[in-house]
Formats: structure tokens, sequence, C-alpha cells
């Protein structure tokens, strides 16, 4: 399975937070990286900078467009948890996230 996109990856990772409590990005990184079956190779593949891990970036990008959709937000350096948006968004059993779902949520992109 190639590496997922940071839109893929934005559901699996808000509900990974479901639990509402503090995660690093580290930590859910590790999480989705099984959930998706990403082999060794996959997980270790840096971006042409070198200076970071393809997947982990990916992660990073979906956890900031849910940040800016207030569905997750930042409690401290380094940790985010979910929303009570976010919450309420995953009652609703949503099939998939990506950014133009998310543009009922975000009132100032970037």
């Amino acid at each position: 399975m190639p590496i997922p996109d940071y839109q893929a990856i934005m559901l699996p990772l808000l509900q990974f937070a479901r639990d509402q409590k503090e995660h690093s990005l580290r930590e859910a990184t590790n999480v989705l990286a099984s959930q998706f079956k990403l082999t060794q190779e996959e997980k270790s593949e840096l971006l042409p900078s070198g200076g970071e891990g393809r997947f982990y970036n990916r992660v990073s990008w979906a956890r900031t467009y849910l940040k800016k959709a207030e569905l997750l937000n930042y409690p401290r350096r380094g940790f985010f948890s979910i929303t009570s948006r976010g919450i309420e968004l995953l009652s609703n059993n949503p099939l998939e996230i990506d950014a133009k779902f998310l543009k009922k949520y975000i009132v100032k992109l970037f």
C-alpha cells in the first residue's frame, strides 16, 4: 500500500484522538502507520529534503488542517487533543474527511 496522503489520514487521526487524551504527533504516527499497514521501508521513507519522514509529515499536515477546523487543539507544546466540535463530528459517523469537507469548518484557511 502506498503512503496515504494527508487527507486520507484526517479521519483516522481524528478517530485516534476520540479518547479525549493528549497525544503526541510521534505516538499518532506510530499508531496510524500500523493501522495503514505501512512497511518498514514506507515508515522510514524521507522527504526529498531528507529532513523528515514522509508519513510523519503527512500526519502533521492532517493535524494542522484538523486544528484549523477546530476539530483538534494543541493543549501544550507537541501535543494535541480532540475538541468538542471534533467529538460532535465523529458522532455523525463521517465516511471521510478531506480538505473540501473541512471548508465548512474552517473560517480562515491559511
